[in-house]
């Protein structure tokens, strides 16, 4: 899950995603809006291992340039993932990033 916050611009997620998850320009716009409006956004559901990395690669990314008041990345958290409607889902679910 990525986070909101006021220290990021849009362009700077979008480029986020592009770089850390190889998304094109118009699904990580799609993103940065679901995180502007909803404060949060499933970014990737995936092992946690895998989830684990990106987390990491988006707190590694760096500060916004766009923003002076800006002092470091976003922020993401892992939570399992959500599988209810089928019959596999368990307490061993998958985190999201």
């Amino acid at each position: 899950m990525l986070l909101d916050d006021d220290d990021h611009s849009y362009e700077y997620v979008i480029e986020l995603l592009a770089k850390v998850f190889h998304f094109p320009a118009e699904k990580g716009y799609q993103i940065a809006k679901a995180v502007d409006s909803q404060g949060r956004a499933v970014v990737i559901t995936t092992h946690r291992e895998h989830a684990e990395l990106k987390q990491e690669q988006i707190h590694s990314f760096g500060a916004d340039p766009r923003i002076a008041s800006c002092s470091g990345a976003m922020s993401a958290i892992l939570e399992p993932a959500d599988l209810s409607g089928g019959d596999d889902a368990s307490d061993d679910s998958p985190p999201r990033a």
